[in-house]
């Protein structure tokens, strides 16, 4: 004899209905949470010289990332510098890279390829503006600079860009008033310490090991640039990014002799494009802020990025990454 299965009421129907929605919603959020694969790939950090602090920050990141992002093979290239690293987003050639504020902020207005793509991750270290000359060197303000033999910077360098405008601020033309040497902080201090360079101008975080390196074989001092904060500020828009700023006494020992130097300092930000991964930058993003104190230790400028100020990427939105991260840590 077989025994007829008890057929379910309406109710009891439902009400298990209702629990299967349930529960494919619960599993859903799960997955939401953290139950989807972690973002992995080969993906691409523009950064800078190999003297540079950009390359030592990209190779520090790149150290934390194999251990927060084990899937993502993060690849460095060199570049000029912020103008050159920002050609390379937006050209595909890199997925993220570093640039500083007033770079970012010319080539939107410069209407360059890509410019509207632009997203930031979050504000990084403050670049200062470093003005180099022989210890001997009578100069004394930029303004001095007439005539003189000058490293500028590369072409594609944010070093050129900010140079430029502190050469108009200090009543110079850069062309015709200085003899602009186009090179880059891999090459400068090699011609100032053999001759071939009166001065030069260094954009970077403090300290920048090829200075360091330099003041241990030859003797060079830093030069104020604080006299040329209201001229550069009466430039209009294009200079809103530049602060005053002083260079502690203990950034260069060898150099300042315990004096602090008052300068112009600018912001670096972690950009990439708004087609990036949401995942994949929420992941880097947190690794970058996680990894301050290890990368602080060699890289002192690291120290400064901070969660609370990281948020402040004018003039870039930040990508929908980014602040799904920060959003998350808020208290």
């Amino acid at each position: 004899m077989v025994t007829a299965l008890p057929r379910l009421g309406c109710r009891a129907l439902q009400v298990a209905i209702a629990a299967l929605i349930a529960l494919g919603l619960l599993l859903w959020w799960l997955l939401s949470m953290g139950g989807a694969p972690s973002p992995g790939g080969r993906v691409t950090l523009a950064t800078g010289v190999p003297t540079g602090v950009y390359a030592r920050y990209g190779e520090l990141l790149k150290q934390d990332l194999s251990s927060e992002m084990p899937g993502v093979d993060l690849r460095l290239t060199r570049s000029e510098g912020s103008i050159d690293n920002l050609r390379q987003l937006t050209s595909g050639r890199a997925e993220f890279t570093i640039a500083t504020a007033d770079a970012v902020a010319a080539y939107q207005m410069q209407g360059e390829p890509g410019a509207d793509r632009l997203r930031a991750c979050a504000r990084l270290y403050d670049d200062y503006l470093q003005l180099v000359v022989p210890k001997g060197s009578t100069v004394r303000s930029a303004k001095e600079l007439r005539g003189l033999r000058v490293g500028v910077g590369t072409d594609g360098s944010g070093v050129q860009l900010i140079t430029r405008r502190l050469l108009e601020a200090a009543g110079l033309d850069f062309d015709r008033d200085v003899e602009p040497v186009r090179a880059g902080i891999d090459r400068m201090p090699g011609l100032l310490e053999h001759g071939r360079l009166d001065a030069f101008f260094w954009s970077g975080g403090l300290p920048t090991g090829a200075l360091q390196q330099l003041a241990k074989r030859f003797p060079v001092r830093l030069v104020q640039l604080g006299d040329l904060v209201e001229p550069l500020h009466r430039q209009g828009e294009r200079t809103r990014y530049y602060r005053a700023a002083v260079m502690p006494a203990d950034a260069y020992p060898r150099v300042q002799d315990g004096q602090a130097v008052k300068t112009i300092a600018v912001a670096n930000l972690l950009v990439t494009t708004d087609g990036e991964d949401a995942a994949l930058t929420e992941g880097i993003t947190r690794a970058l802020i996680r990894s301050r104190d290890g990368i602080g230790r060699a890289v002192h400028a690291a120290q400064r990025v901070d969660l609370r100020t990281a948020v402040f990427t004018d003039p870039l939105a930040l990508h929908e990454g980014a602040r799904r991260y920060y959003v998350s840590e808020k208290p």
